[in-house]
């Protein structure tokens, strides 16, 4: 069985079915709408159904069941169908907290490092430590490197906002915050 389905190809089928999906809500009947609705759902009631019966076989495995689940995890694919049903075992938190475990040492290399200040509302405020914040570029950069991650394993966060130390100390006279640009695709 071959994987003809990568992360950009799902969340571009994503997007569009997002898309289609509301150009159909735009039509004029009402009950053709409440229909479509009734549609969209039970299908993703059906796969969900089907995909959580699939991670109880699996868990139920005595032996590698965890890592079967860790590998499902690490698909993009898998782990965005399994987040679309609900049915992702770790939390926002936990997989914002792994999303930043992947990118500490891009960002210790450069001197850098991340901390997690608050998780709100699906707001995600960090703080950016290190040496490397004087430079506007590198800072840019990391900015950038853990908005990717963190959208790439909680796509459901709403922002990001990163205050840097030096940034902290300016900001909070003016109490503002900085909020990264959003990179990914609107829905």
């Amino acid at each position: 069985m071959t994987n003809t389905l990568d992360a950009k190809d799902f969340q571009s089928r994503l997007q569009h079915l997002d898309t289609l999906l509301r150009e159909a809500e735009q039509t004029a009947d009402p009950a053709a709408r409440a229909q479509l609705q009734q549609i969209v759902q039970a299908i993703l009631d059906l796969h969900g159904s089907g995909l959580q019966r699939m991670l109880e076989h699996v868990e139920d495995v005595k032996e590698g069941g965890d890592s079967i689940i860790a590998n499902c995890l690490r698909d993009p694919v898998v782990a965005g169908m399994l987040l679309l049903h609900g049915l992702h075992p770790l939390t926002m938190k936990e997989r914002i907290d792994q999303a930043l475990q992947d990118v500490r040492p891009y960002l210790r290399s450069h001197g850098g490092n991340v901390e997690v200040v608050e998780l709100r509302d699906g707001v995600v405020r960090l703080r950016l430590e290190g040496s490397c914040h004087h430079c506007s570029s590198s800072t840019v950069t990391m900015q950038q490197t853990i908005e990717e991650a963190i959208y790439g394993q909680a796509p459901e966060v709403v922002a990001v906002e990163v205050d840097t130390n030096e940034e902290s100390l300016e900001l909070a006279h003016a109490g503002g915050r900085v909020a990264l640009p959003l990179l990914r695709a609107a829905n």
